[in-house]
């Protein structure tokens, strides 16, 4: 009885010590799941943080605390390039983002197909797009958001032909390595609206054959493509790259504008040391280039930032240079120079069918060099648009870049009285779009003033070479068939409509601030100059063979690279993003060999 007394005690104080330490266990468990609450980054990665952390330093001054030493890269543009060109050389290096805008992944209007529009009509300050216009009188926007022009784009993705990949001088082996990278972490298989079924079937109609399914690559005929949205409609952007990284290597600044790069020019040739940055509260900082052998600054700021950072830095024309009392580092007059926009002409087609809303998923692409696309469902709402309306105010420093011409009254009140009575879904219908591949028209590029957050002034002479407009009333031509055809009419339910009377809808539309003859459109020539606009394509200002070599390197200067669409002579592809983010992952893996051979373990 004693030892039964005895067992009994002993069983009730294990179990209470059990439950003594579950209590404990639990309670500790709760702690750290508050505390993980607690330390929630909205950044997503632990390796993002804003630019004021990088050190404490006033506007006169510049300091480094231990951890903001040096770094092996310093990439100035966290894009859609960018991205994945720092994931890649984190690997093995340090490697410093310094992006002017925030992340992509707590903004509604970047995340949410549904909110496409709104985010490049919002003008305000904090947007991910940074509106401009040309001195056509063409309505632009460039990225200012971590991921770059992924997230401000219409989510297509399609790979370049093998012909580019051939005038690029890049090494096709790893072309094909560097595209599936992407792809594994973003890109995924569409599911077809009916109008896109409809389009797919209207290009076939007409002749644009064959029809090659679901494919990445660049083929002639019809296909469905890829796209950077899920089947959620939730968009997955070139910031989503990073998560290749490797974290104890890199470091991304948000809200970190580039002043300039610093030079060193007591030497035989200019050599870079660091760059100068503001952070979100106007104090500037500087970050330093490593002394190893190897170690560069990168631009990757796109066809518009990179040219202008160049020049804001020294490196361009001299005349402009010395215009603007910019030091001169390196004479250059190529800089800026070569570039060019795919202009873009859209049909509007009217539609008694209910729209889903769609971006692009099918496209036609001709022999003509011709690529005919659709979107379908957008417009604006009272309950979806938050938007700075002050976009055609005249005190808008849009209009800085904008030649008097092209600055009429008229067409400034004509926007302010469309966008005032159309906050609603007032077009039900699709845009059916052509974009003009390979232009021969070539703008340029030029500083209006040395402030780094004001456009600088961009020409692009849409067709202004005759050929390229001829092309383009071939591919008037060829659209107007397409929504004259019996597929087409089938799907809208509508009467076969007038084609002149569709071009007069579109050219009344004051979709930018070019002159217009609105009772002209039986000419398909001047239905093209009124109403041209961009698909974002714009590239150039940073030419191989010009400014920088084909690895990329600028001439003339050492540790300084740029990797973005400024390089290329051409858009690849129906739409480049594809390309631009394959780039940025190839051109790190090809810097590894460079400096490491056999031991980059890429």
């Amino acid at each position: 009885m004693f030892w039964f007394l005895q067992s009994s005690m002993a069983l009730k104080l294990f179990l209470f010590a059990l439950l003594l330490c579950l209590t404990t266990s639990l309670s500790s468990t709760a702690s750290k799941g508050k505390e993980q609450k607690l330390k929630f980054n909205p950044y997503r990665y632990t390796f993002i943080d804003k630019a004021s952390t990088f050190a404490s330093s006033s506007s006169s001054s510049f300091s480094s605390n231990g951890r903001d030493s040096t770094y092996d890269y310093i990439v100035i543009g966290g894009g859609t390039a960018g991205c994945p060109l720092a994931a890649t050389l984190s690997r093995n290096f340090s490697v410093l983002v310094l992006e002017r805008g925030g992340v992509p992944f707590t903004n509604a209007n970047v995340s949410f197909l549904r909110n496409f529009h709104i985010g490049l009509a919002d003008t305000s300050a904090s947007s991910a797009s940074q509106a401009f216009v040309s001195t056509d009188g063409v309505y632009n926007a460039r990225a200012r958001v971590l991921g770059g022009g992924s997230c401000i784009n219409a989510g297509f993705y399609s790979r370049a032909d093998a012909a580019f990949v051939k005038r690029a001088g890049w090494d096709p082996k790893l072309v094909k390595e560097s595209y599936p990278w992407v792809e594994r972490e973003i890109v995924h298989q569409p599911k077809l609206t009916l109008w896109q079924k409809a389009l797919r079937d209207s290009l076939l109609e007409v002749g644009v054959r064959p029809f090659n399914g679901f494919t990445y690559d660049h083929v002639s005929g019809t296909k469905v493509g890829g796209t950077i949205f899920d089947r959620f409609g939730r968009r997955h952007t070139a910031a989503e790259l990073l998560a290749y990284a490797n974290p104890q290597k890199l470091r991304v600044l948000i809200y970190a504008t580039v002043q300039k790069i610093v030079f060193d020019t007591s030497g035989e040739r200019p050599r870079v040391t660091g760059v100068i940055f503001k952070d979100e509260n106007g104090n500037q900082h500087q970050a330093l280039l490593s002394n190893r052998k190897g170690s560069e600054v990168i631009l990757s700021s796109g066809a518009i930032g990179s040219p202008q950072m160049l020049m804001l830095s020294g490196i361009g024309p001299k005349r402009e240079l010395q215009r603007l009392k910019i030091p001169l580092v390196l004479e250059n007059e190529h800089v800026g120079k070569g570039m060019a926009d795919n202009p873009m002409n859209t049909i509007l087609v009217p539609s008694k069918q209910p729209i889903e809303q769609s971006l692009i998923q099918t496209v036609g692409i001709t022999k003509m060099g011709v690529y005919v696309e659709a979107s379908t469902g957008f417009g604006q709402s009272p309950q979806s648009i938050h938007t700075h309306y002050g976009v055609m105010s005249d005190k808008n420093e849009l209009f800085s870049t904008i030649p008097a011409k092209h600055r009429r009254p008229e067409a400034t009140q004509a926007y302010i009285r469309r966008n005032k009575y159309q906050l609603h879904e007032a077009f039900n219908g699709s845009f059916i779009l052509e974009k003009l591949a390979y232009p021969i028209s070539r703008g340029h590029l030029s500083l209006l003033n040395t402030n780094v957050d004001d456009n600088p002034s961009v020409t692009f002479n849409y067709f202004k070479h005759p050929v390229d407009l001829q092309r383009c009333v071939e591919a008037i031509r060829l659209v107007s068939k397409v929504v004259t055809s019996k597929r087409f009419l089938n799907y809208t339910q509508c009467d076969k409509q007038n084609v002149h009377k569709m071009l007069s809808l579109s050219v009344k539309a004051n979709i930018n601030l070019r002159p217009k003859q609105v009772n002209d459109t039986k000419s398909m020539a001047q239905f093209c100059k009124d109403t041209v606009v961009t698909i974002w394509h714009y590239h150039g200002g940073c030419l191989v063979g010009k400014v920088v070599s084909p690895d990329r390197k600028v001439l003339g200067v050492n540790r300084l690279r740029v990797i973005d669409g400024s390089t290329f002579d051409e858009s690849p592809g129906t739409n480049p993003q594809a390309t631009v983010m394959m780039m940025g992952r190839y051109m790190g893996v090809q810097i590894l060999r460079e400096r490491l051979g056999n031991k980059a373990g890429v």
